[in-house]
């Protein structure tokens, strides 16, 4: 798909803004769209994530790159719908949540994969670690697995991480990153979400120092 005309040569471009400025703007609506979910916010949640995808899918459409966070926002909502299923009385069922359909939890991740043009096993990935991440359990390496679908996609690197000889284990420094800041993100404090945001900085410059390399974006 091609880049959107709108706003210019590109949404995804960085042009002559630095990229440590544009990623700290990313690292914020990332942290907005979090917490828009958290208050059931719901077009809030969407506008922050799609003003994050329209710069890190350079490759997209801005009604595209809108649609794959809307598709992102209505995982975390069927999630949220799930849980309330196996709620009784105020309190969550954890068993009856173990055993309860995911699958338009899924559904919503596919579409997401679907139209960014990621590796389909993303969907999967994210409903695991989606799901242990509530009812306990490793939910740490599927959310990794899922992040290095979504950067390579974002990077157009199949290879990512790309490590050297020394330490070929792991998903990389990035989806690392993307792993704390949740961490971060569910001790709800005002600190902690900065903490967030800082962390996240580091993941979109690698993002948007990859589209300057093949020339998607402009210069620092």
């Amino acid at each position: 798909m091609s880049s959107s005309a709108e706003g210019g040569p590109g949404v995804g471009h960085v042009g002559a803004e630095r990229t440590g400025t544009v990623a700290r703007r990313m690292a914020e609506q990332v942290c907005r769209g979090f917490r828009a979910h958290d208050r059931r916010e719901r077009e809030r949640a969407v506008e922050a994530f799609a003003a994050v995808d329209r710069r890190q899918f350079a490759h997209l459409d801005a009604p595209t790159a809108r649609a794959a966070a809307a598709a992102y926002v209505d995982a975390l909502w069927a999630k949220d719908e799930v849980e309330e299923s196996c709620t009784v009385d105020g309190d969550l069922d954890y068993d009856a949540l173990a055993e309860a359909d995911w699958g338009s939890v899924r559904m919503a991740f596919a579409r997401r994969a679907s139209l960014v043009g990621m590796d389909p096993g993303y969907a999967e990935a994210s409903t695991v670690a989606w799901k242990r991440h509530k009812i306990g359990g490793d939910y740490a390496r599927p959310m990794q697995r899922a992040q290095v679908y979504e950067l390579r996609a974002a990077m157009d690197d199949p290879e990512y991480p790309r490590k050297p000889h020394q330490g070929q284990s792991g998903f990389g420094p990035e989806a690392a990153r993307y792993l704390l800041a949740v961490e971060l993100h569910d001790m709800h404090t005002e600190g902690h979400w900065e903490q967030a945001m800082e962390v996240m900085i580091p993941y979109f410059e690698r993002i948007l120092r990859a589209h300057d390399r093949r020339g998607d974006g402009g210069e620092d």
